[in-house]
């Protein structure tokens, strides 16, 4: 099939990261997509995508706001392509309402197709009831929660929304040995190494990691802590290592490059926001990874990860059932072996790339069809 997907966002985020795996999970299994982002995001947004293994990349001017002249240009230049293809899936309200305008405008308009990513109710408003009752013939949302959102709203009858979390490249997120070179860089020594892959940003728990961290400490227990991950809470992130004195515990490193091995050289992954994150894309890779997760149940987590059997979860934000887990976890590896080996089976089975395309792909096939939801 030919596919175009639409993403308005300037910087690299969850929903860019989700068209960029679908296009390559699609293209995999012989599809032609082609990817349309903001112009002038070639380094913040398009040369990640083509790092994703994207291969067909196009741009539209996506201006914020309301913007006449930006807007129509980009309206007309959708209508000029629809003929090229047979499913247009957007990922913003920007590009929604201007794939919608232009399917109104063309002879023989496209399927239209949304994802959602975040989990903020859609007002129903006349606008939005003529953009999602009658311009949209499917929604695909990253959680089951905001699926039930659109549901609670009236936007959509059922058949009409579905939820497809995950997304996880299971070649490249896979079980590896650790690399005693990747581990010394994190911060790794001989005692176990518990590392969070996360923007440092307040809502993420680095500070309920640290809190727990240090419950740890005062019973004996230090494992190596570190923060993979920028964000503007870096300089609040280190004064609160300084004041509880986890200097010698906690590293925090920024990015790396090689987030695959960087996952192979923990012992323990945490994902432990203080609310919900929407996608949640970090889960997935985790647990596609091998790796046993410590996850608080905030968003997607406790619609698929089962305690004790594909995790450890705890209450989001409680610093002393995240110690309790972590030390019961540490002192166990024959229970962190088993649950590498459970989360990655969940992965294969339900939440990876592939299951994620098969299931865009039949949706899609049916849509072009002309068959309703």
């Amino acid at each position: 099939m030919r596919v175009l997907q639409l993403v308005s966002c300037r910087g690299w985020s969850s929903d860019a990261y989700w068209a960029a795996r679908a296009t390559r999970e699609l293209e995999r299994r012989g599809h032609a997509v082609t990817l349309g982002f903001r112009a002038g995001t070639e380094a913040k947004v398009i040369a990640r995508a083509r790092r994703e293994g994207v291969s067909r990349v196009t741009t539209f001017a996506f201006a914020g706001g309301l913007r006449p002249h930006a807007d129509l240009a980009d309206v007309r230049r959708l209508a000029a392509l629809l003929p090229d293809v047979e499913v247009v899936h957007v990922h913003r309200g920007k590009e929604h309402w201007l794939a919608a305008v232009a399917n109104r405008l063309a002879r023989a308009p496209r399927p239209l197709v949304r994802t959602r990513h975040i989990a903020q109710a859609v007002r129903p408003h006349a606008a939005n009831r003529w953009l999602y009752r009658e311009a949209t013939a499917w929604v695909v949302t990253v959680t089951e929660a905001i699926r039930r959102q659109y549901l609670a709203a009236g936007l959509l009858p059922p058949e009409r929304v579905t939820a497809l979390p995950g997304g996880a490249d299971t070649e490249a997120y896979r079980p590896l040995a650790p690399d005693p070179a990747t581990r010394a860089r994190l911060g790794g020594d001989g005692a176990p190494l518990v590392g969070m892959l996360a923007g440092l940003r307040v809502m993420k728990g680095h500070g309920v990691v640290l809190d727990a961290a240090a419950r740890l400490a005062a019973r004996g227990v230090r494992p190596r802590f570190v923060f993979v991950g920028q964000g503007g809470m870096e300089a609040s992130i280190r004064e609160a290592v300084r004041r509880a004195g986890l200097e010698a515990q906690v590293a925090i490193v920024g990015f790396v490059d090689d987030v695959p091995r960087a996952l192979g050289a923990l012992d323990l992954a945490l994902y432990v926001p203080v609310e919900s994150d929407g996608m949640s894309r970090v889960v997935f890779e985790v647990l596609a990874a091998g790796r046993p997760l410590v996850a608080s149940r905030v968003g997607v987590v406790p619609e698929v990860l089962t305690d004790g059997v594909d995790a450890a979860l705890v209450p989001a934000g409680d610093a002393a059932a995240l110690a309790a887990a972590l030390a019961g976890l540490l002192a166990d590896a024959g229970a962190r072996a088993r649950l590498g080996r459970t989360g990655r089976r969940l992965v294969e089975a339900r939440y990876s790339g592939a299951r994620l395309a098969e299931a865009l792909e039949a949706r899609y096939r049916a849509l072009a069809a002309g068959v309703p939801a």
